[in-house]
């Protein structure tokens, strides 16, 4: 149960931002996307889901057979409808879990709430999930969450909290997805996460959203000594727009974070993108990735920002742009800000396009021009999921292709 201070705190808070805009992304009229007040039936198996559900949730890689899983949680508009564990990981809806548990320290400290989509959260919460992993559990099968958008125009507004305490692993696959026939919707995520001493976390996020769906996630990383956190998000379909901009907070000694972001804007989707690390501990190190490939008219804005607070930490930032079509826009904004000395950061960035020579050659080799160019775009977009088990990685990685090529 939350205590009645920290209960106020969140409602000032929430008052205080309710009508200010982010810094980044587009501004979004949020009287257009109305929160649901819905009480959807619970489902005793996913297989019991409706079609349209059951295809959404495999386009972003959810196993609605659970055959290789320790849990499952899929969130349909605001009602979470399955939620279920199959170790001694604990898995619940939010609302259950800040019932059950002292989350003081867990509820609105990770993420700062700067803005109106992170008010709207706080005043008009539709769930979300709770994860924790017990001191010294390790579980390399993947724990899974859906969280779907089921009817047009609505909002999700969506907090979601995973601890991994000392000394145990977790996995888990999360993905945020709209039914086939649901082109138009606003989600709203707060995640945050804690990971205490010698913790690990590999959380991959798969992003499958209608064609005018906006998407404003608002996700903080804690981290203590010799934690180790990797985040791998892919994103590959037409979305209205995105603005994400995770920061981890490696303040333990030794606490390592990699982001792996993959991009594929197409259509009018409008991305502002990007992922924040604070290296405020000893030893602290990040690595940051980002492949970006724009079709069409899409704009995608790639950020990364690396702050060396400590000395002897180490982080590289590297952005890859691959811009496919003369309407297209992509820019690249890396930032290094250091406030100690004895440490080591830096950056590449590079954005630019197919090249002939390599055209020719694949045709020359028996390929048509399509698909040599599908051929090159697969292999810039061939980044290493890091931190999965090799049958988990492989599956992701086949997943990825079958998004791309719907895409393409």
């Amino acid at each position: 149960m939350l205590s009645e201070k920290k209960l106020q705190q969140v409602r000032e808070m929430a008052e205080k931002y309710k009508d200010v805009p982010a810094k980044f992304g587009e501004d979004i009229d949020l009287s257009m996307y109305p929160t649901p007040k819905e009480n959807l039936l619970k489902v005793e198996s996913l297989k019991d889901l409706n079609e349209d559900h059951k295809q959404a949730l495999a386009n972003v890689g959810v196993d609605v057979e659970e055959k290789s899983t320790v849990g499952s949680y899929v969130q349909v508009n605001s009602d979470a409808i399955y939620s279920k564990m199959y170790s001694d990981i604990i898995l619940m809806p939010i609302t259950e879990a800040l019932e059950k548990f002292e989350l003081d320290d867990y509820y609105w400290n990770a993420v700062q709430m700067s803005d109106k989509y992170g008010a709207r959260v706080a005043k008009e919460l539709t769930e979300g999930y709770f994860i924790r992993a017990p001191k010294g559990v390790k579980k390399t099968i993947p724990l899974q969450t859906c969280l779907l958008i089921g009817s047009e125009e609505v909002s999700q507004n969506v907090h979601n909290i995973i601890i991994v305490e000392e000394g145990a692993e977790l996995n888990v696959i999360t993905g945020c997805t709209t039914s086939p026939h649901v082109k138009s919707g606003l989600h709203l995520g707060v995640s945050e996460i804690y990971l205490e001493k010698n913790a690990k976390l590999t959380f991959t996020m798969i992003h499958n959203w209608g064609e005018n769906v906006h998407v404003r996630p608002r996700t903080a990383i804690k981290m203590d000594d010799d934690s180790i956190f990797i985040n791998n998000y892919v994103t590959m379909m037409p979305v209205k727009s995105i603005q994400s901009y995770p920061t981890a907070y490696c303040e333990g000694k030794n606490a390592k974070t990699t982001f792996q972001t993959i991009v594929y804007g197409k259509g009018s989707s409008n991305l502002d993108m990007g992922s924040r690390v604070i290296l405020s501990g000893e030893n602290s190190a990040a690595d940051m990735i980002s492949r970006v490939i724009v079709v069409d008219d899409a704009k995608v804005i790639s950020r990364g920002h690396l702050i060396g607070a400590e000395s002897n930490v180490k982080g590289h930032l590297e952005c890859r742009g691959l811009i496919l079509s003369n309407d297209g826009h992509i820019l690249a904004v890396p930032e290094l800000e250091a406030e100690k000395t004895d440490l080591e950061l830096s950056h590449e960035a590079a954005v630019g396009k197919i090249a002939e020579d390599q055209i020719q050659y694949l045709m020359s080799r028996g390929l048509s021009e399509d698909e040599a160019s599908s051929l090159i775009i697969k292999g810039f977009l061939s980044v290493d999921i890091s931190g999965l088990p090799p049958e988990l990685a492989k599956s992701v990685k086949e997943m990825m292709d079958m998004t791309l090529e719907n895409a393409m």
